[in-house]
């Protein structure tokens, strides 16, 4: 088994383990965090929006957006049919949908949440009104993106295993 294919398959997982993670926020965290009500959830959020940066995660995070890059190249240059496509297409789907998302939408509201003070009425209106339902919404858009990439990622390997094993 060649390098790439060991390299891209190990970059499905990726993909799968970054969108669990988001799964676990749009499907149960968020709920259980507006559930605390009053500023529980803020602080708790704001604390998470902390954490994030200091672990695994993030690490991972921002290596599946270099990665995601240097699949794309790979793909472009070096594959072609469907499995070169479907490659392409998962790692832009990543850049995009994931990566992109997380800066253009996600991170914006961290920082505003960030900022606010626990004391201050509307910090309960803005987690409550503004905050959670946009939040959680990108965040679905980047689990939506992250399986699909990861889905992509396994069927374009696929169809390239199978195409090399037909050319022999």
């Amino acid at each position: 088994m060649s390098v790439p294919i060991i390299l891209l398959q190990l970059c499905i997982l990726a993909y799968a383990f970054i969108g669990g993670v988001f799964l676990a926020f749009s499907d149960f965290i968020m709920r259980s965090l507006y559930r605390t009500g009053g500023t529980g959830g803020v602080e708790v959020m704001q604390s998470i929006n902390r954490e994030v940066f200091h672990w695994v995660f993030m690490t991972l995070f921002l290596g599946m957006a270099a990665v995601s890059a240097l699949i794309i190249g790979y793909a472009a240059t070096s594959l072609a049919g469907w499995s070169g496509t479907l490659i392409l297409l998962s790692g832009l789907f990543y850049l995009v949908g994931c990566f992109g998302v997380t800066v253009v939408f996600n991170v914006p509201l961290n920082e505003t949440l960030a900022r606010m003070d626990l004391t201050a009425p509307e910090t309960c209106d803005f987690w409550r009104d503004t905050y959670l339902p946009r939040w959680t919404f990108w965040n679905g858009v980047r689990t939506l993106a992250c399986g699909s990439s990861a889905a992509m990622l396994l069927s374009g390997l696929l169809w390239l295993v199978l195409d090399k094993a037909q050319a022999t």
